[in-house]
């Protein structure tokens, strides 16, 4: 892997290569690739005012890597991660803890001080779970049953410092 280059700025292209990730993964069905992509599309509609804040891992001009994230409505300082994705064939190699730390610093930058993750308590979601607690998330609540039966929401959080 050569050097990461990190940016914020969102493009239409971007749309493409975010559903591509999620697609990839392995880990989203279709529509939540939609769903990824849709943030994107509503980011370049609206601009900082649709809530949603990117930050791109590229290199070599090719997307890596991203997170989604914003500043959670009604609190003074907590934002929420909605999607942190990097390309499967990098898995394992470091870039997605620089990603979150990197997404970190800006929350921090931004006055933040907590983010909120939100995932799935199936089975191939334990790589992901154990990824959150690697960069120093802990779980903040269990709601049972969430996403369908025996299928709950993890929440996780982290105090920024």
């Amino acid at each position: 892997m050569n050097a990461i280059d990190y940016r914020e700025e969102v493009s239409a292209q971007d749309a493409q290569a975010v559903r591509r990730l999620a697609e990839e993964s392995g880990m989203f069905n279709s529509d939540e690739a939609d769903i990824a992509a849709e943030l994107v599309d509503e980011r370049l509609a609206k601009g900082l005012a649709s809530g949603y804040r990117f930050l791109f891992a590229e290199e070599a001009g090719t997307v890596q890597g991203y997170t989604a994230y914003g500043h959670t409505p009604c609190t003074r300082s907590s934002f929420d991660l909605y999607w942190i994705i990097v390309d499967s064939r990098l898995k394992g190699r470091g870039l997605g803890t620089k990603l979150m730390a990197e997404t970190e610093k800006r929350v921090r930058d931004l006055g933040g001080t907590r983010i909120y993750v939100e995932t799935s308590s199936r089975e191939e979601y334990e790589p992901t779970r154990g990824f959150y607690v690697h960069c120093g998330y802990r779980l903040e609540a269990v709601l049972q049953d969430f996403y369908a039966p025996g299928d709950s929401l993890h929440i996780y959080v982290k105090e920024l410092t």
